[in-house]
């Protein structure tokens, strides 16, 4: 792209980069390694902190592997795709994957996981109805939604002593300090964050680490299939953003009071 044609084409902000630590909360082993892995390689590279949270072990995500064996297999590729963007600070929730219920017990759990990480951002995975916008865009799951809607509440939840003050039992302290949610996968996104070449590759090889689940998709190559939709979803978000590659996110800035 000419830098003319970076400038008609920009409608997304950049997104905020006056932070230094962040935490990824999503439902399941391979949802921050579809484009948002690339944004995770460029702040880690930075010198800033992400960890991640995710609410289940995958285990019903594999048709062909029993529950148990499946939870094996893709915490091991999750532990695997994060090292690839730098991130060691993992964590699993254990709650039931394909069934993830929003209520109470999952927000408690991410408030608890908000305040021990304690970042000023936190991402999180698309909570909409759908994928895209419009007739024909594919439905979200259940799981992503509960996680997504629970982790914009459980910011506010995270900030206040006396919601789950069992928390404070625990050593948990209330943790105000999270300026900004990014839901990574939406529709609706505002910002994205540009990145290079390089982040790209290591998103394409943190994704291609989860082997047996794309296998299960029906795909024969994972490194083919991770290169193909990273690049592609990279590339159009970039568009949106006025530069080669970037990550697209709604930022959801955080309010106070109740």
């Amino acid at each position: 792209m000419t830098d003319s044609a970076h400038a008609e084409a920009a409608n997304l902000a950049p997104l905020p980069d006056d932070w230094q630590r962040a935490l990824a909360v999503v439902a399941h082993p391979d949802d921050l390694e579809y484009g948002t892995a690339a944004a995770v390689a460029k702040w880690t590279d930075a010198g800033k902190e992400v960890a991640y949270v995710l609410a289940t072990r995958g285990e019903a995500g594999i048709d062909g592997l029993e529950p148990v064996e499946c939870a094996r297999v893709r915490e091991a590729e999750q532990r695997a795709g994060s090292a690839v963007v730098g991130v060691s600070a993992l964590e699993f929730l254990d709650h039931r994957d394909g069934v993830i219920e929003e209520g109470l017990p999952l927000r408690r759990d991410l408030a608890a996981a908000i305040r021990r990480h304690r970042p000023e951002l936190v991402v999180t995975i698309n909570h909409h109805d759908t994928w895209g916008t419009g007739p024909g865009a594919p439905r979200n799951t259940p799981d992503h939604r509960a996680v997504g809607r629970a982790v914009l509440d459980a910011v506010g939840d995270a900030g206040n002593r006396w919601i789950f003050t069992e928390l404070l039992e625990q050593g948990l302290e209330p943790w105000g300090g999270v300026r900004w949610t990014a839901v990574a996968g939406s529709p609706y996104p505002t910002h994205a964050e540009e990145v290079t070449d390089a982040a790209m590759g290591r998103a394409v090889a943190s994704l291609a680490e989860h082997h047996a689940y794309i296998v299960g998709l029906g795909e024969d190559d994972p490194r083919e299939y991770a290169r193909g939709l990273i690049e592609q979803m990279l590339a159009s978000t970039g568009k949106q953003r006025g530069v080669d590659l970037a990550v697209g996110f709604e930022l959801v800035p955080q309010s106070f009071g109740d």
